[in-house]
């Protein structure tokens, strides 16, 4: 029986006989209750799985496939180390490096701080106004990102809860029209947007320099994708990151887009996440887009997120 390596304790060195001698897991994948009135497969927790500990090849693929249904997977009650993180994460994947490089972890470069914490200088040590605005992470890359993993480090008595809305639940409740309307249309995404004007609210926010706004080109997308995993079919635009509709008269494009907006994150579509000590949440950002709902400022939050990155996506 083969497995995948996930612990830093499994490092290079580690033999096939220390592979084929690996343990199975005995944990139980759940879906998560939702709202009345909610629709789609949309978010399950995964319990009794410890990501410290390597795992094996079939366990991997069964939480692929739940990956692939339930688009969000929230691991809990994990007890891991960066290192650990980081390789968990790979297994996915390569990972994506962050272009505010400034907030990430010391020694990790693929870990973005999502923190409202201020270090000994008084500087902010992290993101803390990350996901103010509905998006998908990184959809302003070549290649978006597959997936996002954030994992818990401090977490608000209040507030500090993440949203998710399920963008193929969003496709198939469009209008048969509206569906036609969309076909072969392609977006711009652009990290730019809004960046300033979140800046000019946030203290968070610091300004870009020219390498870090060479590193965030706009890129071009269809509007509704296909998912290469499950082969569904997604919206795949944000308020965020979004820009405009190639080859619409801009009033059209804004228009379209601003309906696309709205219909997207409607209550129906929408998983709301409460944090809980040691959660790690693992979701598609091929499949939802999220939000943060924010946390009082007297409160502190920390998490930790590493992004795997995907393919070129097809519509």
């Amino acid at each position: 029986m083969s497995a995948v390596l996930a612990a830093d304790r499994f490092d290079a060195a580690a033999t096939l006989q220390d592979v084929l001698n690996t343990t199975a897991q005995d944990f139980e994948i759940r879906p998560l209750p939702r709202d009345a009135g909610a629709v789609g497969n949309l978010g399950a927790e995964v319990l009794g799985l410890d990501l410290s500990q390597p795992i094996l090849q079939e366990d991997f693929e069964r939480l692929q496939q739940a990956h692939w249904k339930h688009h969000v997977l929230v691991f809990r009650d994990q007890r891991i180390t960066p290192a650990q993180q980081v390789a968990f994460s790979r297994l996915w994947g390569p990972l994506q490096i962050h272009v505010l490089h400034q907030f990430q972890l010391p020694g990790y470069p693929e870990i973005l701080q999502v923190s409202n914490v201020r270090n000994a200088q008084g500087q902010p040590e992290g993101l803390g106004d990350a996901g103010l605005l509905w998006h998908s992470d990184l959809s302003y890359k070549e290649k978006p990102s597959l997936g996002s993993l954030l994992y818990a480090q401090e977490l608000p008595s209040e507030g500090g809860d993440t949203l998710f809305a399920d963008q193929h639940a969003a496709y198939d409740a469009l209008p048969q029209a509206l569906k036609k309307q969309l076909e072969g249309l392609q977006a711009e995404h652009s990290y730019l947007l809004h960046y300033e004007a979140l800046r000019a609210k946030s203290p968070w926010r610091p300004k870009l320099t020219q390498q870090q706004i060479d590193e965030v080109k706009p890129a071009v997308h269809p509007v509704v994708i296909t998912h290469p995993g499950n082969g569904r079919k997604a919206l795949f635009v944000s308020e965020h990151f979004t820009s405009r509709i190639l080859g619409l008269p801009e009033d059209e494009s804004r228009d379209l887009l601003q309906q696309l907006f709205a219909h997207s994150v409607q209550p129906q579509f929408v998983y709301r996440h409460q944090w809980q000590p040691h959660d790690m949440v693992f979701w598609d950002n091929r499949s939802v887009l999220h939000l943060a709902t924010g946390t009082p400022e007297h409160l502190r939050r920390k998490l930790y997120r590493t992004t795997v990155e995907g393919s070129k996506l097809q519509a």
